[in-house]
């Protein structure tokens, strides 16, 4: 496993990994160790196409379900200064049209103008928003789906009427 981590360059060769095992009281021959590396490596290029890449749950999403929110950095010359910008990207998860907006700061105020806006100019406003535990949502995250959703965010999506859905912390 350590070998694999390694660049390509600087991994061993079989015939190293026979006259290392040689050492330790191997008897065995080289061809014996060369197939086994072989099966190794047929081995993890199945799991690799497989089970290593995680499970995946492909999700299909009806027109008007869904929403996808979240925050993300950026940069921007502004009058000739340099000045960091906080990018609102709010996604249909059905048609995966999307609206990005940039702000200076990731206020409340900021994220229900996103929103506003984002409704404007879908259209309408789908059933549910799908977000990470961003900190103008979410108060605390306590277990499993538990979540002290700030009153100021929860009267936004009272206002425009969609539920909100959480992500697990750390996996997306």
């Amino acid at each position: 496993m350590t070998e694999q981590r390694k660049s390509r360059k600087d991994r061993r060769t079989a015939k190293q990994m026979h006259a290392d095992l040689v050492q330790f009281g191997y008897d065995g021959s080289y061809e014996r160790v060369a197939a086994f590396v072989r099966s190794w490596k047929g081995d993890r290029q199945r799991a690799q196409l497989t089970t290593d890449r995680g499970t995946f749950v492909p999700r299909v999403f009806q027109p008007g379900e869904a929403f996808q929110f979240d925050w993300s950095e950026g940069w921007a010359q502004v009058g000739g200064e340099r000045i960091k910008l906080q990018v609102a990207h709010i996604k249909l998860s059905h048609s995966r049209e999307f609206l990005v907006r940039a702000y200076l700061l990731q206020t409340h105020e900021m994220l229900f103008d996103a929103h506003w806006h984002a409704f404007r100019v879908f259209e309408g406003v789908p059933g549910r928003g799908i977000y990470d535990n961003i900190k103008t949502a979410v108060d605390r995250v306590g277990a499993g789906k538990k979540r002290d959703v700030n009153v100021r965010f929860l009267s936004m999506t009272s206002h425009y009427v969609f539920e909100p859905e959480f992500c697990n912390p750390a996996s997306g």
